[in-house]
């Protein structure tokens, strides 16, 4: 990387600027849900995304420091993409009946099974770059 004073250019740019490692997350998950269309394939963009994201991120390609501030304004700011859901199931107050508890309850296991495969995945790769990294 340190030949190329373009490739030196737009990693300073990066390294210092939230908005574009913003760019470059959105980039990373277009580029995800490009290849679900380009490719037929049967799980979301995002998963794909978050997949080449882990791969850039493995390999080097992509340094942690080159999106963690983007990705912790937008962890930060995370409940102002919930509030036009929320502001929707009150337009929808049959929701709130039989129905409703039951995609709550949905939503509320599904949301705890993602966590914890997240939080075990975490954990997995964690150890094993321990074990990989003393070497």
């Amino acid at each position: 990387m340190g030949h190329f004073p373009l490739v030196r250019f737009v990693h300073r740019i990066v390294q210092h600027s939230r908005v574009a490692q913003i760019v470059v997350l959105v980039g990373v998950w277009g580029l995800g849900d490009l290849a679900t269309h380009v490719l037929n394939l049967p799980v979301p963009g995002a998963i794909v995304g978050l997949a080449l994201m882990l791969l850039l991120l493995g390999t080097g390609l992509l340094r942690p420091s080159s999106v963690q501030g983007g990705a912790r304004l937008l962890i930060g700011e995370m409940l102002l993409f919930f509030v036009p859901a929320v502001l929707a199931v009150l337009d929808h107050v049959d929701w709130l009946g039989s129905l409703g508890m039951k995609l709550f309850a949905t939503v509320l296991l599904g949301t705890l099974f993602v966590m914890l495969g997240t939080a075990l995945a975490v954990d997995l790769s964690y150890r094993w770059w321990v074990r990989h990294a003393v070497r």
